[in-house]
């Protein structure tokens, strides 16, 4: 289970605090998924590194009764100076899980071949999102946490990160934060509606889709 309770986060400006999440809750159950949708700039990704534990709220509580992946394919721990091998034995590391079985899974994966003995530093942007995707798959979570921006490379890439998330690991739970209400359709069982720092649930993706169009969409317009 994961508890969400009354999660704030408030960041400083120069024009004074600027509030991004208002009072956040919600619950997920261990082999459940949800939605989150909202538009661009909303916090929907503020609210996924707040629930991996990669920043701190500014109020309220996350309770986690079940491992937690970070956000899928976010790079932001790399250590630039170590090579993608290093890398992985350092993540390895913190999880505690032997690095050597996951190698040849690494390697197949991101496709990097010389480059995953070289310093991440070389890396372009894609090279090391698909690194790091390939760390989320090869280190088993209870809960994955998907950002949309996860999306990178071409069509078979994209085809290969789904078969391994939402089929090789379709009993796991997962959280999905886009602003595609069709990819919500397609894989989510239930949504939320993420805007003006406020959470609105709903027990269907249809009516968070409902509400959306009407009261996000629509008020853009």
């Amino acid at each position: 289970m994961i508890r969400v309770e009354n999660v704030s986060k408030v960041y400083s400006t120069r024009r004074g605090p600027h509030t991004v999440l208002d009072r956040v809750s919600f619950e997920l159950e261990r082999g459940r998924n949800m939605g989150i949708l909202g538009r661009n700039g909303a916090g929907k990704s503020t609210l996924i590194r707040l629930i991996s534990g990669a920043e701190q709220p500014t109020g309220g509580h996350i309770r986690r009764d079940m491992s937690v992946s970070w956000p899928l394919a976010f790079g932001g721990a790399f250590q630039p100076h170590m090579t993608g091998l290093d890398n992985l034995k350092f993540v390895c590391r913190i999880y505690g899980v032997d690095w050597k079985p996951l190698v040849p899974f690494v390697e197949d994966f991101t496709e990097l071949g010389v480059y995953f003995r070289e310093p991440v530093f070389h890396y372009s942007h894609g090279m090391l999102t698909r690194l790091a995707f390939a760390l989320s798959m090869a280190i088993e979570f209870d809960c994955f946490l998907i950002d949309e921006a996860m999306v990178v490379g071409d069509v078979r890439f994209h085809e290969r990160c789904h078969v391994e998330l939402f089929h090789k690991r379709k009993d796991r739970a997962f959280i999905l934060v886009t602003h595609d209400a069709n990819v919500i359709k397609l894989y989510c069982e239930r949504a939320s509606v993420l805007h003006e720092g406020k959470l609105h649930p709903f027990d269907t993706v249809d009516a968070a889709y409902d509400y959306y169009t009407k009261h996000v969409v629509h008020d853009l317009g």
